[in-house]
Parts: structure tokens; sequence; C-alpha cells
């Protein structure tokens, strides 16, 4: 069961980071690294680092993803349309294919790593204990001070990119 989860929470974030490089939309791409992020934090889940998990969720697919959102949207961006692959990018891009097929041949020809005694190492969630004790305890002012910086600069950037005349000052 460990090994299935662990095949479907990869296969959900390369497949997040496929579609942040393939989209042309900017909204979908912005999904997408979510979607990549919940397979991350899934990961870490299953390597018993909880709070991680619970920090990439929530510092990255809740504040980040969000503001990625927020700004894609505010500014209405298009982009401009892609120019059509050059030579070069075709040549890169056969060269970048013909490795990725090396190493998986020779992953294949070679077999398996040998897995690590789970019995003789710490568990990973274990050493992380005092770490988020001391992050919600000793230095929760400045964890709060950092998020009321991140809040200041999200309403700057709201601020910069109003549209001249677009306000309820303009005349």
């Amino acid at each position: 069961m460990a090994q299935a989860l662990f095949y479907l929470f990869a296969l959900l974030m390369v497949a997040g980071a496929v579609g942040v490089i393939v989209n042309r939309n900017a909204v979908n791409g912005a999904m997408c690294f979510l979607l990549s992020l919940v397979g991350v934090a899934g990961l870490f889940v299953q390597l018993d680092a909880y709070l991680l998990a619970f920090v990439l969720l929530l510092v990255y697919a809740g504040a980040v993803v969000a503001l990625f959102l927020f700004i894609i949207m505010l500014l209405n961006t298009q982009g401009p349309q892609r120019p059509a692959f050059g030579k070069v990018s075709v040549f890169a891009g056969c060269i970048a294919l013909g490795l990725v097929l090396a190493g998986l041949m020779s992953y294949a020809s070679r077999g398996r790593l040998d897995a690590p005694d789970p019995n003789a190492s710490e568990a990973v969630g274990a050493a992380l204990k005092p770490y988020a004790y001391q992050l919600f305890t000793t230095y929760l002012l400045p964890v709060q001070v950092m998020g009321f910086m991140l809040l200041i600069a999200m309403l700057g950037v709201i601020v910069l990119s109003r549209k001249p005349g677009s306000g309820e000052g303009a005349p």
C-alpha cells in the first residue's frame, strides 16, 4: 500500500510539474503548481514529516499560490505568443530526451537499489518535534512579523498594478 501511495504522489507531482511547463494559461499553470505541491506534501507525510507537509501546504499552497493567482488575475496577463521551436530548441530537446532514456535504461539494466534498514536510523518526524516547538513558541513573533510583511507586500503589488485613472480619487 505504501508503495502504491508513493507512486501515486510521485505521479501527481510529475504531472503537476509537466502541467506548469505545458500550459499557456497562467492560471492553469498556477493550479498545476498547486497540484505538484500537494504531491510533495503527500511524500512528506509518507516520510512521517508531518510538520514539513503542513508548512509546505500552509506557506506555499496557501500563500504563494494564492498570491500568484491574485497577481495573475489582477494584472490580467495574457503573455505574448510563443515563437515556433527553432532548430537549436529541437536539437536540445532531442539531447535531453536521449539522456533521460539512457538514464532509464541504465536504471532498468542494473536493478533497484537496496533499501536501507529502517531500524538503523531515527524517524524523520521525531527530529522535527523540537523544531516545531521552537517555531511555535520562541520564534512565533518573527513568524507573525513575516506574515505581516507579506501582507504589506501584497498590498503594495495591488497599489502598483492599478492602472492610472482607475481609482476613486481619479478625475
